[in-house]
């Protein structure tokens, strides 16, 4: 079967990809490509399609892959509707009781709050020797 797929080129730490069309059992670094169909720049956002032959490979029957598929999707090329659409996944939170916005509210400033209590205590115990 057949893939429409990105592949990565360009330099460390500024990636670039191609869209190519490619047997969906190779992996994209192979080098087996069966059609080039454009490339996208993912710093600039710049994507440059050939929509004609892209049109042709969907009727054919080449499944794209999720990211494929919103980039088609933002240039406004219909797909077929056998196209599986990606599907956004919530994740579960493993244990939401560990949260800090789950976890009651602490006082405020306690430093504070410790420093002035034994400083009343010790005024009295004074006052009291004094007397």
């Amino acid at each position: 079967m057949l893939s429409i797929r990105m592949q990565r080129t360009g330099r460390k730490a500024t990636p670039m990809f191609r869209i190519i069309v490619q047997d969906s059992r190779r992996t994209p670094t192979s080098g087996n490509v069966v059609e080039f169909l454009g490339n996208y720049n993912p710093h600039s956002k710049e994507l440059n399609l050939n929509k004609d032959k892209i049109v042709v490979y969907l009727k054919n029957g080449a499944q794209p892959t999720p990211r494929v598929i919103s980039l088609l999707n933002q240039q406004k090329i219909k797909l077929p509707e056998w196209v599986k659409k990606p599907v956004k996944q919530s994740a579960k939170i493993k244990s939401p009781e560990k949260l800090r916005r789950n976890k009651p509210a602490e006082p405020v400033n306690t430093e504070i709050a410790e420093a002035v209590i034994p400083a009343e205590a010790s005024d009295e115990s004074v006052a009291e020797v004094k007397d």
